[in-house]
């Protein structure tokens, strides 16, 4: 018997929650003011609204008689599910696509009918893990849906376009929830710690334990509340007041990552990510990255400091470092975390292996400070543009060597203003790709001298 049988259940078949169940159940949202993370599915006219809201006097429900929820564990799809049957006071039946066959389908559906026929009385049946039924297990929901004999709720955390069959699907309202943001986490850790349902304000929780709690549920409510639980019993165990970080790594047994995303280890670790990617150490790199991962850093700042470090650590000794750690920023953006840890390893064990130069990087900055000095005479007359009217009357474009009539591409020919004129700012290495660069670099600047 689960807590739920033992608790009973009320009018509508919901099943009422005892003392004894989990905080998670306890805490589940009563209504939908407070159902968090999911505000797109709950703004007034919305088809979720509608029906778990009461039909006033005199109207006639009009809503959807099927509803797919689809979306990550712990964003609410059970919670949803009960609103929907004890807001609305109808009745509720749940299945679970685990236990259940055919047969107990065709029992609940013929249930349903006969209650609506003989008393009215509307029927919600609750499937979690819908994308768990056979094919054959999902045909004999379809005339229920059809004939509406029930309202029909289906929860599942897989794509429903590959594991609902299209016929139950297209009779279906598909409502994507999106997981949770951190403050909604918070929040909700913050209420359950205040609420009678909850701790009832008998242990507070200190911050870094509050931050750590957050990180480690990720978007996950139920995870969240069972972590709480968890710590609230070993702090009250240790006798202590109040919920420590302590408290929480007892509880799990997974340690903090000492890692303030506005503090000096964010810094500090970031700095040692950078410096050990220029110094090919690629494990070292691959430590610190866990670290930021581990403790929540954003993926897309991570990926921007890889795409420095190609261009500024790597540079011309290895082109494709930058075009693998660009690709990575994009690939994180698109995909998002845990995967993208896969793609953000990837980039880091290219940059960190990869040859390094960092003479592009020098070589800018050396023209920057020459800009920026007073270095910046006037453009060669042959350089300047020759296509406006009147150009070739001041002599623009005189005596301008066309490189591509020219072997190799390449003619002797001033280009830099005459008091740069011989300046070099780009001095390749001979690490990687730079080695080919110097001896063709070479006989560049020796052809652009014979004039």
């Amino acid at each position: 018997m689960d807590l739920f049988e033992a608790a009973g259940a009320d009018d509508a078949g919901v099943p009422a929650v005892g003392s004894g169940a989990p905080l998670a159940v306890r805490m589940r949202p009563a209504s939908l003011e407070e159902v968090l993370g999911q505000e797109h599915l709950l703004e007034p006219g919305s088809p979720l609204r509608r029906l778990v809201e009461p039909v006033p006097e005199g109207r006639r429900r009009i809503a959807p008689s099927s509803v797919v929820l689809w979306g990550p564990p712990g964003t609410g799809k059970t919670t949803l599910a009960y609103l929907v049957a004890h807001a609305s006071g109808r009745r509720f039946t749940e299945l679970s696509a685990v236990t259940a066959g055919v047969k107990d389908v065709r029992a609940v559906v013929e249930d349903a009918r006969r209650r609506l026929v003989t008393s009215g009385e509307e029927t919600v049946l609750f499937i979690d893990e819908v994308h768990r039924f056979s094919k054959s297990q999902q045909d004999a929901l379809l005339p229920s849906v059809e004939n509406r004999w029930v309202t029909l709720v289906a929860a599942t955390t897989e794509n429903p376009s590959f594991s609902v069959i299209s016929p139950l699907l297209s009779r279906s309202l598909l409502l994507t929830l999106r997981p949770l943001a951190e403050e909604d986490v918070r929040a909700l850790v913050r209420r359950a710690l205040d609420d009678e349902r909850g701790l009832g304000g008998s242990l507070a929780l200190d911050e870094a334990a509050e931050d750590h709690l957050v990180r480690l549920a990720g978007a996950d409510a139920r995870k969240a509340l069972t972590i709480l639980e968890a710590a609230a019993g070993s702090a009250d165990a240790a006798g202590e007041d109040a919920i420590t970080l302590e408290a929480v790594e007892r509880a799990i047994d997974v340690a903090a990552v000492r890692y303030d995303r506005a503090g000096d280890q964010h810094y500090d670790v970031i700095s040692a990510f950078i410096k050990s990617m220029r110094g090919s150490d690629v494990d070292a790199a691959l430590h610190y990255l866990a670290r930021m991962v581990v403790a929540g850093e954003d993926p897309r700042f991570i990926a921007r400091r890889i795409v420095i470090a190609a261009a500024e650590d790597v540079g011309m000794a290895d082109p494709s470092a930058l075009q693998t750690a660009v690709a990575a920023a994009q690939a994180v953006a698109l995909i998002g975390m845990p995967e993208a840890r896969i793609i953000l390893a990837e980039a880091v064990v290219h940059v960190a292996t990869a040859p390094k130069s960092n003479a592009a990087y020098a070589a800018v900055d050396a023209a920057i400070a020459d800009v920026r000095a007073g270095k910046a005479g006037p453009v060669p007359a042959h350089l300047r543009d020759a296509h406006y009217a009147g150009a070739k009357q001041h002599g623009h474009g005189d005596g301008y060597r066309y490189a591509h009539s020219y072997p190799h591409g390449i003619v002797g020919q001033q280009y830099a203003p005459d008091e740069l004129d011989g300046t070099r700012y780009y001095e390749p290495t001979g690490h990687g790709h730079e080695r080919d660069i110097t001896a063709r670099l070479t006989r560049i600047r020796q052809i652009l001298t014979e004039r």
